[in-house]
């Protein structure tokens, strides 16, 4: 049974959760905003799935095997530069509410996993999950992927419930397996994809002038994603890289124009 919940906002989107007595999620740090008073918050190394609460094998080999594979997990969340803990939250003596958002504005996705699929994800998109729900880092894209940095890391979700992703702007969603199967993608747009669709990195155009220019000067990399197969990938229209960028131009701007410019920037005339 899905978890009870609300996406409120438009510009700024956020997600707010009904847990019913014992129901849990877990969120990446940074993401949780507010929450009744009989859901209690703790936080914990390592993944949220439900394994992570079942007891450790007895003697030394058990306790050994589930602390090298937290290790491991640990270790791969640390290469991919995300927190190495999730914050929990457990509804406690009847129902009670709580809130989570992305950190960008733009648009949150509510997906509902059955145990037969999984899916990828961004690693900035996570937002919140069911504590029934796996969470895993992988990396994709082959070496073009790790020497071009964009798109390598993936996040993978699979079992079964809820889970929530944010983006960017706005969300569109495509399937490569109609228009040719097969789209290209700026790596900063991808968002999600179910594990139907092969994902990759692919050079556009050989190394000459014309491509040095367009990176140089159009503000392109000379590497895209690609998608291909069957199934729904969801793109965002604002990229993080591209928003920071602005700000940090808009701010680095004259100080007689404020951070606002215009008519609200303040004379010193």
């Amino acid at each position: 049974m899905a978890l009870a919940h609300k996406i409120q906002g438009e510009t700024m989107q956020m997600i707010v959760f009904q847990l019913n007595e014992g129901q849990r999620v877990y969120c990446e740090a940074g993401r949780f905003l507010w929450k009744t008073i009989n859901v209690s918050m703790e936080t914990r190394l390592g993944k949220g799935d439900a394994t992570q609460d079942q007891p450790v094998a007895p003697g030394m080999g058990g306790l050994l095997n589930k602390a090298l594979k937290t290790g491991v997990d640990m270790g791969k969340r640390h290469l991919a530069g995300e927190s190495l803990a999730f914050q929990h939250f457990t509804a406690q003596g009847g129902a009670g509410l709580v809130g989570f958002a992305g950190v960008l504005p733009g648009s949150m996705k509510v997906f509902e996993l059955d145990g037969t699929s999984g899916w990828f994800a961004e690693k900035d998109a996570f937002v919140a999950a069911e504590s029934t729900v796996n969470f895993d880092i992988e990396f994709k894209g082959g070496k073009t992927g790790r020497k071009g940095g964009e798109g390598f890391v993936l996040e993978k979700f699979t079992g079964t419930g809820t889970f929530v992703i944010a983006g960017a702007g706005n969300f569109i969603e495509l399937n490569p397996a109609k228009y040719g199967g097969k789209i290209q993608v700026d790596t900063g747009c991808v968002v999600a994809f179910p594990d139907t669709i092969t994902y990759g990195i692919e050079r556009v155009g050989g190394l000459n002038a014309q491509t040095m220019v367009t990176a140089m000067f159009g503000g392109e990399g000379l590497n895209l994603a690609t998608l291909e197969g069957d199934g729904t990938v969801i793109l965002q229209s604002m990229t993080y890289d591209g928003m920071a960028n602005a700000l940090f131009a808009r701010v680095g701007q004259n100080d007689n124009q404020g951070v606002t410019g215009g008519i609200f920037g303040t004379s010193k005339g």
